[in-house]
């Protein structure tokens, strides 16, 4: 009993394997013209790309990072008017209380629950090791980061609020001592009353 279709005896290709005869059946033509279509394709795409005009991926990455830095301008320096700002949250026991959040999420791992310092300094002390703790210096250093100490920009993570409450939590719990402290470091600033 053959299982071979009337229709397809003329495609019957005259080799066997194993008991297995093969029919030569034409590819459709959609399908062969997809594949012409790709090989066109191919053909104006490494030549556009590999050979031509078209940017290579280290071009098409500095667009990219150019259009992501356009939409997270640099921090900048705090200004006299920062710093005025600063001075008022610093007094104001809103601004501490929402720092206090700000700081348990973003500085406790470095700085410890209660500023005492871990992998990053005391920050109760009278002792800097970058700027000199006055409110815009540590503003500054918040913003900016302290990239061969660890320390992240956060800056572009922070709203100035936020980072204005933080640096308000970190002046009110100056001189408070926590027990289990981390050494002084750096150099010995006097540290203004900004209470």
């Amino acid at each position: 009993m053959s299982d071979i279709r009337k229709d397809e005896e003329a495609l019957l290709l005259d080799h066997n394997y194993d008991g297995i005869r093969e029919l030569d059946h034409m590819l459709p033509r959609w399908w062969v013209w997809l594949l012409y279509a790709t090989i066109i394709f191919s053909i104006w795409y490494a030549g556009y790309y590999m050979f031509g005009s078209g940017p290579t991926p280290q071009q098409e990455l500095a667009v990219t990072l150019k259009e992501i830095e356009a939409l997270h301008p640099a921090p900048s320096a705090p200004n006299a008017g920062a710093e005025t700002n600063l001075l008022a949250a610093i007094r104001d026991p809103e601004s501490v209380k929402r720092g206090v959040e700000v700081y348990r999420g973003k500085c406790v791992a470095c700085h410890g629950d209660l500023g005492q310092g871990t992998i990053g300094p005391n920050l109760t002390d009278d002792y800097w090791i970058h700027g000199s703790g006055r409110p815009q210096d540590v503003a500054q250093l918040i913003a900016n980061g302290v990239a061969d100490k660890g320390m992240p920009p956060w800056g572009q993570v922070l709203s100035e609020v936020e980072a204005r409450d933080v640096v308000a939590f970190i002046f009110s719990i100056h001189g408070t001592n926590p027990a289990g402290a981390k050494a002084q470091q750096g150099v010995h600033y006097e540290f203004d009353d900004y209470k």
